[in-house]
């Protein structure tokens, strides 16, 4: 299991920011649910850079802070010992995430971002496949030149 980076739940505006360990037992709880109640789950990774270098307005827990405050009450957002974040979004289509993940970084002032996206029961069915995925996708997207969200398909 990957080391907790020492956040408690935490509610900051309307969603939730959470550590490492709670983020997967959120993702694996929730799909439990949605396979019993036939709904979609999102799980969205992504690396953010900032505009210049140690920029504390940019720093991956001020902008886990931020996204947290665009998010439902539902949504939970985990800001990762490497780095990066992991998003979960109930009830949030493939199809969406695009807009969603565009809405949430306009909002944000990041010189680069890079994300991937994971959907069940759409691209993958269990949450450290959902995990995994997004991961991947998140890496492409670096590679690839940054500033783009792929979607597991």
């Amino acid at each position: 299991m990957s080391k907790s980076c020492g956040l408690r739940p935490l509610s900051v505006g309307a969603g939730w920011l959470v550590d490492e360990p709670l983020f997967r037992l959120l993702v694996d709880f929730e799909l439990q649910k949605a396979r019993r109640l036939r709904y979609s789950v999102s799980v969205v990774c992504c690396s953010v850079e900032s505009g210049s270098a140690g920029d504390a307005e940019t720093s991956p827990r001020s902008v886990a802070a931020a996204v947290t405050r665009h998010l439902r009450g539902t949504d939970a957002v985990a800001l990762w010992s490497q780095g990066w974040l992991s998003l979960l979004l109930i009830d949030a289509e493939a199809t969406h995430l695009a807009a969603i993940f565009q809405r949430l970084m306009s909002r944000l002032e990041t010189a680069s971002w890079s994300a991937g996206g994971s959907t069940y029961p759409r691209t993958a069915t269990r949450a450290d496949e959902m995990l995994q995925q997004a991961l991947e996708l998140m890496g492409k997207a670096k590679r690839e030149g940054g500033n783009r969200l792929y979607v597991g398909s």
